[in-house]
């Protein structure tokens, strides 16, 4: 578990210390009052990422050249220390060098909140940054396979934009590194949505009363039997015409269906947010299984936005054991048993303790 969060400018705190209970921490406030910036840096310690952002400068307050994050996950003390350029991580006081040192030191996270219906209304980048987010905490080698077919992605697209004339030879080049590291990661995201399909199926039913059926699948954009070299050889003219690299794992997608049809047309809101639930829950009980260990549930304003069936469905579909931080304006919908652990209310970037 994540015993404590200590803070110094990050994001609206200047510094802030937040004592976790073993179960579940509520912290309560007005919107835009810093809860949701609290969970934020719990994620950022574990996973050396956020959630809401991919710029380092938003997390540093404003005014302050750095900002810095430290907590005890599991009796070891995470520290995590960064500027808009540069960033420093340890662990018992032990600089790590290697990201991936750090990371088989830190712990998994599940993060839920209002955005998730972006998973069925949102493009595919939206789902593909869910397979990313879930597969790197998953897998040793996936981030970096995805870092590396990132960086050469970019020096592909340039490429093909630069010249009136396309240096085929070049992109060429670029495209067999790629391959390289498109094979892990198609490996991986086939595994990933191979373990989460029937954990979705099972959450869904519980959400829906066993009333839905929901599934999953992975898709890659072209025959699975080609290579990446020689998929993008065929599709040179569609290239020329678009000057951008027209199949990858830069295109990789998910199908969604309930009760056999396409979730993403078809389903109502209220089935597109169980659905995105059921994701969510279904990443945590693959988590657990893989890692051997309880992952660490940061939940934002999500119970508010939910009837009273899908809000009691939900909390009984939560794996047992998991720590849980979640935010919330208001207690209306918590029962005793949520308000026995920790409750914070949050206001001005400031907290006050309330019960425990």
């Amino acid at each position: 578990m994540l015993f404590e969060l200590v803070l110094r400018d990050f994001r609206c705190f200047a510094e802030a210390k937040l004592e976790l209970h073993a179960d579940t921490t509520l912290l309560i406030g007005r919107n835009a009052q810093g809860k949701t910036s609290l969970m934020e840096a719990a994620c950022v310690l574990l996973r050396l990422q956020s959630p809401r952002t991919s710029s380092r400068s938003e997390l540093v307050r404003f005014g302050a050249s750095t900002c810095m994050i430290e907590g005890v996950w599991h009796g070891k003390k995470l520290r995590h220390a960064q500027s808009a350029s540069a960033r420093r991580i340890a662990v018992d006081g032990a600089t790590c060098g290697k990201v991936a040192d750090y990371l088989a030191e830190s712990g998994v996270v599940v993060w839920m909140d209002h955005r998730d219906m972006n998973l069925l209304r949102g493009g595919a980048e939206h789902r593909r940054r869910f397979l990313d987010f879930a597969a790197s905490q998953m897998f040793p080698d996936y981030l970096h396979a995805l870092r590396g077919y990132e960086r050469a992605l970019r020096g592909r697209n340039y490429v093909l934009k630069r010249d009136a004339v396309i240096a085929w030879k070049q992109a060429d080049a670029f495209a067999r590194v790629m391959d390289g590291f498109a094979q892990v990661l198609w490996k991986r995201r086939a595994e990933l949505c191979a373990a989460l399909q029937p954990e979705v199926t099972a959450a869904h039913a519980k959400l829906s009363d066993a009333a839905e059926t929901a599934r999953i699948d992975f898709i890659r954009t072209s025959d699975s039997a080609l290579s990446l070299v020689d998929a993008l050889s065929a599709m040179r003219d569609e290239e020329a015409r678009t000057r951008s690299t027209a199949f990858g794992p830069h295109r990789d997608e998910i199908a969604m269906q309930l009760n056999d049809l396409d979730a993403t047309t078809f389903a109502s809101e209220g089935q597109q947010r169980s659905f995105a639930l059921s994701l969510k829950l279904a990443q945590a009980q693959v988590l657990e299984r893989v890692r051997s260990e309880a992952p660490l549930l940061l939940i934002d304003d999500v119970f508010g936005e939910l009837d009273a069936h899908r809000r009691r469905a939900l909390l009984a579909c939560l794996p047992p054991g998991t720590q849980k931080i979640i935010t919330t304006t208001s207690l209306d919908w918590a029962d005793v048993e949520q308000r026995n652990g920790m409750v914070y209310r949050i206001e001005h970037g400031t907290m006050v303790r309330e019960q425990g």
